[in-house]
């Protein structure tokens, strides 16, 4: 059976939130909660948390997750997962962004398990239902158009599909996690910077332009990338009202050894 691994980038500067993977969220650093979704998540054989910072890594070790160190030069989430992957060698990566405390184990095992069920995919990620016209307006919810077979044709941060008559249409938000067969992971990591990535400062665009087919998978799950101290303290107040997501939070596992 193909080996699966969970890479969560977590880059240590922030010029919004410094620090942000260490950022206390009731007990426990943002990256531990991610790293917990991963490690729950059916499918996954290995969670690896990928940080250029030492305190990132000590902090992961200590809640019982291997941390692999990274440069500090790497210009992207990708090409951290990518140079992961080589020293860690996976069939299949599923990137987990480090900085959404809220995505579910239940999104990573439906990555993992398309990505193991279809051999033909190559790349996939996913995307959730809405018709809410706040967020259809709003260029930092990244919108994704599929075809037919689930494929997307376009990622924006503009409102699509454009409604014609005015009236806001049922459209797929996309969520910021991404499986990759590894040997896909590498080709897209060596691709220079496409026109339609730096336009619309969407680095999955780089694999549409190149040809790389992207399933987009449909799911009811929500997450919220922390990217300031509101989207902080947002997070804390909606966990903090779940509830049930606490228990065990602070709890901590056997460390494992360093990569």
């Amino acid at each position: 059976m193909s080996r699966v691994v969970a890479v969560i980038p977590a880059r240590y500067a922030s010029t919004r939130l410094p620090g942000k993977p260490l950022a206390d969220i009731h007990g426990s650093p943002m990256v531990v909660w991610v790293a917990r979704a991963a490690e729950q998540a059916r499918g996954v054989d290995e969670v690896l948390v990928a940080t250029d910072h030492a305190a990132v890594a000590a902090a992961a070790e200590a809640a019982g997750f291997r941390a692999v160190m990274t440069s500090p030069d790497i210009p992207s989430g990708t090409d951290r997962v990518a140079g992961v992957v080589r020293r860690h060698p996976a069939d299949i990566a599923i990137n987990v962004q480090g900085d959404e405390p809220m995505i579910s184990s239940e999104a990573i095992e439906t990555l993992a398990g398309l990505m193991r069920s279809d051999a033909s995919i190559r790349m996939a990620t996913l995307a959730r239902p809405s018709a809410d016209p706040s967020l259809f307006s709003n260029p930092n919810v990244v919108k994704v158009v599929r075809d037919a077979r689930g494929d997307a044709l376009y990622f924006s941060r503009a409102p699509i599909p454009w409604p014609r008559e005015g009236e806001t249409p049922p459209f797929l938000v996309h969520l910021g996690i991404y499986a990759y067969r590894s040997e896909t992971l590498f080709e897209v990591s060596a691709l220079p910077p496409s026109f339609l990535e730096q336009t619309e400062k969407l680095e999955q665009l780089r694999a549409l332009e190149a040809g790389i087919k992207i399933r987009v998978a449909q799911t009811t799950c929500e997450s919220i990338g922390v990217d300031t101290p509101e989207d902080l303290e947002r997070v804390r107040g909606i966990l903090s009202a779940e509830g049930s997501r606490l228990s065990g939070a602070g709890a901590a596992r056997p460390a494992r050894s360093q990569g």
